[in-house]
């Protein structure tokens, strides 16, 4: 079946949907980074690099003619869902994911997956009406039936405890069965996938080593490992960053579980140009080193500062958190792997931390396979 996906990122979605079988002739992303990301893994899919609701004729934007559009995916920005001027910020209405419905309508899909925060199930609009209600009344009014999932990364073999709410949503003309829609989980053995066992087969390099391109050093050590490295010849994205002598000291005083807010005083951040004081600034989701014995806690857009590795003295480097997102290590991002605050694009961080794991996106994808096997 052949799949549009919108808001594409640097591409999560449509891996796992390709993992599954499926088709990605089109790909909407609006920044530059990500997009290139998406282009350098899907070499098959043109990729429309635009802000999509400058795209007005729809039809144009397919690679070829005639392609019937089986699905729609993505994840439309949530964010305080506003683009601009004085309407309520909480009106989904009034947000990217109506650009979403409008390729729904367009397309007539026979389903779609559209994926977002658990959130959005108890934000409410100003007149007090339930965002997640107003959402079902768009796709309901373009014909559409829509189940509401809420599925954990970590039951789809995914090392990450990563919750997440999709919309799946089927053409009123295909019968509908929720029980039989509903993704169903998988994992590569008995028990979840922990961090130790989906990154600890990757060079052990300290704060500012690593090589855009390394050798592996040693073999796989367990199934997810083979699986990850499938087809993979070399290590990519995997540089630590530079840390100072401090930033290091103070790492190595962070115990399982807890953060940079749990140091010794001697150990917090110092205050700009006086490095005798305190700064007083501590954030206790910065530097959190977690239970390498345990699936990773939710790898963010900002997972550059939010974990200290379980075992070395620095923060993850890309590669360790694309391996917590599930992403394979033929997978390579562009970009700079760090931004800062003034700068627009998306970093290779951001990237992965704002991706759908590709294996949790392959289980939906492979539940809507069988959906429609068995509907025939």
């Amino acid at each position: 079946m052949n799949v549009i996906d919108l808001f594409a990122g640097c591409g999560g979605l449509s891996t796992g949907f390709e993992m599954a079988g499926y088709k990605i002739p089109l790909a909407v992303e609006k920044d530059e980074w990500a997009s290139e990301t998406y282009k350098k893994n899907h070499k098959k899919t043109k990729v429309v690099t635009a802000d999509i609701t400058q795209v007005q004729d729809l039809d144009e934007l397919l690679p070829r003619k005639n392609i019937k559009i089986d699905g729609i995916i993505g994840g439309p920005p949530c964010q305080g869902f506003s683009l601009s001027g004085h309407r309520d910020k909480k009106d989904p209405r009034n947000s990217l994911f109506m650009e979403f419905v409008r390729f729904v309508r367009h397309f007539k899909p026979k389903f779609f997956v559209m994926e977002n925060v658990t959130g959005i199930l108890s934000m409410q609009t100003k007149s007090g009406e339930l965002v997640k209600d107003v959402i079902l009344n768009e796709y309901d009014a373009a014909g559409y039936n829509v189940e509401i999932f809420i599925l954990n990364a970590a039951e789809f073999g995914v090392p990450q405890s990563r919750i997440r709410v999709f919309f799946i949503g089927l053409r009123k003309d295909i019968p509908y069965d929720k029980e039989k829609l509903e993704p169903k989980g998988f994992l590569f053995g008995d028990e979840q996938i922990t961090i130790e066992q989906a990154i600890m087969d990757l060079p052990l390099i300290s704060a500012g080593e690593g090589e855009e391109v390394a050798e592996y050093p040693g073999e796989p050590q367990n199934e997810y490992q083979r699986w990850v490295r499938s087809g993979s010849s070399a290590v990519y994205n995997h540089i630590a960053m530079r840390h100072t002598a401090r930033l290091v000291e103070r790492f190595s005083h962070i115990e399982y579980g807890q953060s940079v807010a749990d140091v010794a005083q001697e150990y917090q951040q110092r205050q700009r140009g006086a490095a005798d004081k305190i700064s007083g600034k501590v954030y206790s989701q910065n530097n959190m080193r977690p239970y390498p014995n345990k699936p990773s806690p939710t790898v963010p857009a900002s997972f550059q500062s939010n974990f200290v590795h379980p075992y070395i003295n620095r923060n993850y480097t890309a590669r360790e958190g694309a391996r917590l997102q599930s992403f394979p290590d033929t997978y390579i991002f562009c970009g700079k792997r760090t931004t800062m605050s003034w700068e627009k694009n998306i970093s290779q961080y951001q990237q992965i931390g704002n991706a759908v794991p590709p294996l949790l996106a392959k289980g939906i994808a492979e539940s809507i396979t069988e959906y429609f096997k068995k509907k025939k």
